[in-house]
């Protein structure tokens, strides 16, 4: 009776396209050993050495799971939810766009500013309209190229106040670094603190995210996944970006060191609208701004400020996810998806060992996805069944 009882739940509140035979759900009961399975089975197939993923809603975590190891060869040391990884370009919208958005909120830039306000280097190339709001959706018309490795931030703004290719700022989206970068530099010219101390101070201090940080210390090694490099080794502890390594490891496009129980924290806090632990984080109206969407390209792109709604990027969103969800991926192997709608937020980091099958690697991302929706984003189904004293 009790296994019909189970069956029943897993008829309902599991509905997702995912292919798993029938006999594996009833065994696993649809829920944490499958999504344990698919890590298990992308460590298997070389894609990752290990990685964990978190899920959970405004009231916290709701389930969390780690499989590997930290260090692929050598000494082992399990990874879990204090693992520090390298959350690549998830730094757009973990420090330097809420960074930004603090600037917003209190008044010392618009969304509307032009970028000459704040780099005079742009005055007189014709770049002088491109704004604040352009370089958080990837719409400057800006590209990437490479740094110097002399004056690497000088360089980096001299090339994009004078590039040849350049496409005027407006509804076409491309997605570059160099905004990033750009709004990196921002944070310090407006505020007068770099990126790394004025994140660390109004984002992750008060929210209590006290294992996050740009350039991590030696003496943290043992528990910091590590990335591969240019030179195919794995290093750890030192920003994969190579741009982000020639501004010191601290950018605004990549550079940031985090763990999934950090990264809860934080999407906790956008789930309760700006508020976190009853405390205001970011005012209503902010948080509107961030989330709303903004359409590009025809509308076939769909981005917030910094954060991804609907593009190419988009595979951690799955098939589950309401069209109210956002996000971003990061090219270490991390990702984040968060659903006000649903009230679901889904975290993955993992140790990726193969860039070369992006295919697999976002079919990864997009399954975990729709089965964390499909188990956890109506989750009062199965406690109602369970106390109904009737079933079929």
């Amino acid at each position: 009776m009790r296994l019909l009882r189970a069956i029943l739940i897993i008829s309902i509140i599991v509905n997702f396209d995912v292919s798993f035979a029938a006999d594996d759900l009833m065994m696993d009961f649809g829920r944490a050993v499958t999504i344990d399975v698919m890590l298990d089975n992308a460590i298997r197939r070389g894609l990752i050495s290990g990685g964990v993923i978190a899920v959970g809603n405004h009231e916290g975590l709701l389930y969390s799971s780690s499989r590997g190891q930290i260090n692929p060869v050598g000494i082992t040391v399990p990874i879990d939810e204090r693992t520090l990884f390298d959350i690549a370009s998830l730094t757009k919208v973990i420090a330097t766009a809420p960074s930004v958005m603090k600037l917003l909120e209190n008044g010392r830039i618009t969304l509307m500013d032009p970028l000459s306000r704040w780099f005079p280097e742009f005055e007189g190339t014709g770049r002088e309209e491109i704004t604040i709001l352009n370089l958080l959706t990837h719409t400057s018309g800006l590209n990437d190229a490479a740094l110097s490795k002399v004056t690497p931030l000088k360089s980096v703004i001299q090339n994009a106040a004078s590039q040849k290719n350049w496409n005027p700022s407006g509804d076409r989206f491309r997605y570059a670094d160099i905004n990033f970068i750009l709004l990196g530099e921002l944070v310090r010219r407006v505020s007068g603190q770099p990126l790394d101390r004025f994140s660390q101070e109004q984002i992750f201090a008060p929210l209590g995210m006290t294992d996050t940080m740009f350039t991590p210390p030696a003496d943290m090694a043992r528990s910091i996944a590590p990335t591969i490099g240019p030179d195919n080794m794995l290093h750890t502890g030192i920003v994969q970006d190579e741009n982000a390594r020639l501004l010191a490891g601290v950018a605004g496009h990549s550079g940031l060191f985090s763990t999934s129980s950090d990264l809860s924290r934080f999407a906790v806090m956008l789930l309760n609208q700006g508020v976190f632990n009853s405390r205001p984080f970011f005012s209503q109206r902010v948080m509107t701004q961030m989330t709303a969407p903004y359409f590009y390209s025809g509308g076939k792109i769909v981005r917030g400020l910094g954060w991804d709604i609907y593009s190419p990027f988009s595979s951690p969103r799955g098939t589950h996810f309401s069209d109210m969800s956002f996000g971003h991926t990061g090219f270490s192997g991390s990702s984040i998806w968060i659903d006000p709608e649903l009230d679901l937020f889904v975290i993955l980091l993992t140790v990726r060992l193969d860039y070369r099958d992006i295919r697999h690697f976002s079919m990864l991302r997009s399954d975990i996805s729709t089965l964390a929706v499909s188990i956890f984003s109506h989750p009062r189904v199965a406690e109602e069944i369970l106390n109904q004293e009737q079933l079929p």
